[in-house]
């Protein structure tokens, strides 16, 4: 990122500490719980969670309980709730848009079934609110509640950019609201769930809830970006799909708003089948209307904005500069 006005010393090359140490702390916990599924559940479960991922949102819950007190240990079963949260979106997410691979393995649905991947994901969620619930702290029901919100908040933005498919044009506007709900939500919950758990004050859980909403929409601007021009062997997945299937993301979305004639073009290539050859020229389209210059600015915009949340309220310091390696590491992908 450029246009931040950070020091370079918050900006890390590889994956920060944080990230690391949460896959430590939340093991345990997330080994011992999908335990407790049924036998033919479990494995699809293990399966999919084997093949790795970040663990951010359970590196967001832990740092921000050590930025309002001092100590991760008290949101780790927020920390593992967020991940089972965020597991059961993907395994239904493949699903709905048809994926047959994920971080370069095939997808739940497509070794076991749709019926199983359905269940696997519908007893994923339900044991997330479990593991919340069972917690010793007493606000924990607060927590489930605000995990119980932002999971709603998430399946209302799925189905919006389901809705979005069959639509000629989508303004940049709706689709960046979409994104504040389907991506945005579960990272603001993450990004306040362990301070929730500590007792944090309402001032403390909306301006970490702020750096997470700004962090959601700048991560899915970028990860709109990898959707056409990544490269799968980078990202685990066809970056042809998202224009396959017509997604009104942010990239063209802001294509489409152009005012360019080319862009009635580009919205007749959207509204038909697509070989080959035209999705080569929908992402030309895309890139010559402006559409990867939209969509990363708006990302450095949203980055600063998740940021400066941050400096509204009191925070430990060691904390409050991890979240911002956490903000540069998941928006500085290779784009």
């Amino acid at each position: 990122m450029t246009s931040t006005s950070l020091p370079a010393s918050s900006i890390v090359a590889g994956p920060p500490p944080s990230l690391q140490r949460a896959v430590a702390v939340i093991e345990p916990m997330l080994d011992e719980v999908v335990g407790r599924l049924s036998p033919t559940i479990e494995s699809a479960v293990r399966y999919h969670l084997a093949s790795g991922g970040k663990r951010v949102r359970a590196a967001l819950a832990l740092l921000s309980a050590a930025a309002v007190s001092g100590d991760e240990a008290g949101a780790v079963a927020g920390a593992v709730g967020i991940e089972l949260v965020h597991n059961f979106s993907l395994i239904h997410d493949d699903i709905i848009d048809g994926d047959e691979s994920r971080r370069g393995r095939p997808t739940v649905w497509s070794k076991f079934g749709v019926g199983t991947a359905v269940i696997a994901g519908d007893a994923v969620l339900a044991l997330a609110n479990q593991v919340l619930l069972e917690d010793p702290s007493p606000y924990a029901a607060r927590a489930a509640a605000f995990l119980g919100t932002a999971t709603q908040q998430m399946i209302a933005g799925q189905a919006d950019d389901m809705a979005f498919e069959t639509e000629r044009v989508v303004s940049v506007e709706r689709c960046v609201e979409m994104s504040r709900c389907k991506t945005g939500a579960l990272l603001r919950c993450a990004s306040a769930l362990g301070a929730i758990l500590v007792g944090a004050t309402d001032a403390q859980v909306e301006a970490l809830g702020d750096y997470g909403t700004h962090l959601g929409i700048a991560f899915q601007a970028i990860d709109d970006v990898l959707g056409i021009w990544g490269d799968p062997e980078a990202t685990g997945k066809s970056a042809a799909n998202d224009v396959l299937r017509h997604k009104k993301t942010i990239p063209i979305a802001a294509a489409l708003a152009s005012g360019d004639p080319s862009a009635d073009t580009l919205a007749d290539l959207l509204t038909g089948d697509l070989a080959p050859e035209d999705v080569v020229r929908v992402a030309a389209l895309v890139d010559e209307l402006g559409g990867r210059r939209h969509a990363l600015a708006l990302a450095d915009r949203h980055l600063g904005a998740a940021i400066a949340a941050l400096e509204r309220v009191s925070l430990a310091a060691e904390p409050r500069a991890e979240l911002v390696m956490v903000a540069h590491y998941v928006t500085e992908r290779d784009r």
